[in-house]
């Protein structure tokens, strides 16, 4: 029996690669076998384009055919590559914390706008995961005083490699405990947090339902308890006139804004992400009543 010859070109295996992933309904099937493809090789994605007809070797063919097999299991991009592009910053990812997504760059965006122009401002980022949101501001803000919290030891662990990693480590500072619990008794001018929304049983992706860790997805009333405990307790850290920012579900949004507003915050606003879904809320602490005179 006559057989077919292997194929070994980036072509070919970027083509069979996609297939491949096509059918396990991967949802970007040739973005992300030129990611794979791309990584295996060690260069970007769009210069395997340039060099069609270059030949892998056999450790490479393997090493691709690896990283394609984990990812028509559905396990998430980031997890395969080890590592995700976020806000400028390249954080390493697996399954100790959420993959930074895009939307949460719009979080980052308003955090900014909201920093800017305070001096040496403090800053805390609440369930911090791989570290994105306290890096990126950290990264961006010169004099900030940034603390992560996480409730997960290895979530903290693996933004402490971040930190590391992006030459950041004596910028953030990292405590592991629930919600404000590890910065008790001091006051910032700015919160900001990703929290967990999904409520338990609302179908989600086989990435996040198979890989990503619960504890970072899911939260109890419909996917609001915890932004909730996190509206209450907010005010027992943040400076008079100080914002939290915090990142909401698809429809979350408008319901959030009421709940903030009845708690005594003001200046509410709330933000879609590309997508056009209204993504981030963020709110005003009250502020300082005046002294009379």
């Amino acid at each position: 029996m006559r057989r077919e010859p292997a194929l070994t070109s980036v072509r070919e295996l970027l083509g069979r690669s996609r297939e491949y992933l096509e059918g396990k309904a991967v949802p970007s099937p040739r973005l992300d076998a030129e990611y794979l493809l791309g990584h295996v090789l060690g260069v970007p994605r769009l210069e395997l384009y340039l060099d069609h007809d270059r030949e892998l070797t056999p450790g490479e063919v393997e090493r691709l055919r690896e990283l394609v097999r984990r990812r028509g299991k559905r396990e998430p991009l980031a997890y395969v590559l080890g590592s995700w592009s976020f806000y400028g910053l390249q954080l390493q990812c697996d399954a100790r914390a959420l993959v930074p997504r895009p939307e949460t760059e719009v979080l980052v965006d308003r955090c900014l706008a909201l920093l800017g122009g305070n001096e040496a401002p403090s800053v805390v980022d609440i369930g911090t995961g791989t570290g994105a949101i306290a890096l990126a501001l950290a990264s961006r803000v010169p004099g900030a005083r940034v603390t992560a919290t996480d409730l997960a030891p290895g979530a903290l662990a693996l933004a402490r490699e971040n930190a590391a990693a992006n030459g950041l480590a004596d910028q953030v500072e990292l405590l592991e405990g629930d919600l404000v619990a590890p910065v008790g008794g001091r006051r910032f001018d700015l919160i900001a947090s990703n929290p967990p929304y999904v409520a338990a049983g609302e179908p989600v992706d086989p990435e996040v339902a198979l890989y990503e860790p619960a504890l970072a997805v899911y939260a109890e009333r419909d996917g609001r308890a915890v932004h909730e405990r996190l509206a209450a307790a907010a005010g027992e850290i943040l400076h008079p006139g100080g914002n939290l920012v915090v990142e909401v579900a698809e429809g979350q949004a408008p319901w959030l804004a009421g709940h903030l507003g009845a708690r005594g915050y003001t200046e509410i606003v709330i933000t879609s992400d590309l997508r056009g879904i209204e993504r981030v809320v963020e709110a005003r602490w009250r502020a300082a009543i005046p002294t009379p005179l």
